[in-house]
């Protein structure tokens, strides 16, 4: 009987740091090595911070959508389609008209890698992607599925800490992303006041991949007081749930929410 052994990786790129942990009886690092090529991939091609890329030449219109490879036009279109699905709060325009899609990359990338895990026959693992988290589809049964939701407060407060659990025993929740200030400050933009966002001090939002849970998540923090209202419309089409911090510390939330909590 093969036996089942504990992997780990830690992999920097795109400015942020991934995680990955498990459990297989399978040779992982081959998967492993694809799995964070996918991810260096996308920062190569996708990144505004390095001059070279294919979407840096597309911002100083060196290029076009055309010209680029193919992946672009993808992700470009893809961002189009949530810009309709979430009533305009995501966009990936800059307001200088740049097409600038690192809202959405960096969980896109991430999914992308998680499911090479999958498809490589890995099964139990977790990943961290900057703070966002997505789990694999077959944790066997009997091994907890609980994910904490930091305070909104850095890290490097002494205070912060875990401000709740969800438990996704039992759902197909299997991603959890949260968006704010607390750790990058104002970053991200509110396309229909053209200012930064800043009307909530916290948006988490659980769902079943992570490109749902981080787009809306984004795109709920960018409503602001509208937020809550936002996301009771979509959240049974996109089967996702949120917690909202307001800047009052006071928390609302979508009514399936309560279901996922689990007090610490």
């Amino acid at each position: 009987m093969t036996e089942v052994k504990e992997f780990r990786r830690t992999e920097f790129c795109m400015g942020t740091v991934f995680r990955f942990i498990g459990r297989t009886d399978k040779d992982v690092s081959v998967a492993l090595e694809q799995a964070v090529a996918i991810l260096h991939e996308a920062d190569t091609i996708f990144s505004l911070y390095k001059p070279e890329s294919p979407l840096s030449k597309l911002a100083r219109g060196e290029t076009s959508v055309a010209q680029s490879p193919e992946v672009v036009e993808q992700v470009w279109q893809l961002c189009e389609k949530w810009n309709i699905e979430t009533e305009g709060w995501f966009n990936a325009f800059t307001l200088e008209h740049t097409f600038d899609p690192s809202g959405l990359v960096k969980t896109w990338a991430a999914e992308r890698a998680a499911q090479h895990l999958e498809d490589s026959g890995i099964h139990d693992f977790a990943m961290n992607a900057g703070g966002d988290i997505r789990l694999s589809k077959g944790i066997e049964p009997g091994f907890a599925r609980r994910i904490g939701i930091s305070k909104p407060i850095t890290i490097a407060n002494p205070d912060a800490g875990v401000l709740t659990v969800v438990d996704l025993n039992g759902t197909d929740f299997r991603a959890v992303a949260t968006s704010g200030t607390a750790e990058r400050g104002e970053h991200i933009w509110n396309p229909k006041a053209n200012s930064w966002a800043n009307e909530l001090d916290q948006v988490t939002v659980v769902a079943e991949d992570l490109v749902t849970a981080d787009i809306w998540a984004t795109a709920i923090f960018a409503a602001g007081h509208q937020g809550l209202s936002l996301a009771q419309r979509h959240s049974e089409e996109h089967s996702f749930q949120a917690l909202v911090v307001e800047n009052s510390s006071e928390l609302s939330s979508t009514k399936g929410f309560e279901k996922l909590l689990n007090p610490v």
